[in-house]
């Protein structure tokens, strides 16, 4: 198969899910966490499909690895926040998250 564009990607559909799945959990989550906790996943989740798109968009091979590793990065953030969230006790399970 040719990968045409950024929606080719299995890794771009793998975070485009985690993205969704992130948005819908978090409206799940205490009003008092909106600018905390909440924020910082959204930004995070957000940044993982995003980074993605732009390294895609690149040319030269230095630059698709420097967007492709924020995308890594802020993948490794996101996961994090769900160890906090889980840790708080915001989620059950995060089987939803597992599943992607």
């Amino acid at each position: 198969m040719s990968i045409k564009k950024y929606e080719d990607l299995e890794v771009w559909k793998f975070a485009h899910r985690a993205m969704l799945a992130t948005m819908q959990i978090i409206q799940n989550f205490p009003l008092d966490e909106r600018f905390n906790l909440v924020s910082q996943m959204r930004r995070a989740a957000l940044s993982v499909p995003a980074n993605i798109v732009e390294g895609f968009g690149r040319r030269q091979p230095r630059d698709k690895v420097r967007f492709y590793n924020m995308s890594q990065s802020s993948l490794d953030e996101l996961m994090y926040f769900y160890r906090v969230a889980k840790d708080l006790g915001y989620l059950k399970d995060n089987l939803e998250v597992n599943q992607l």
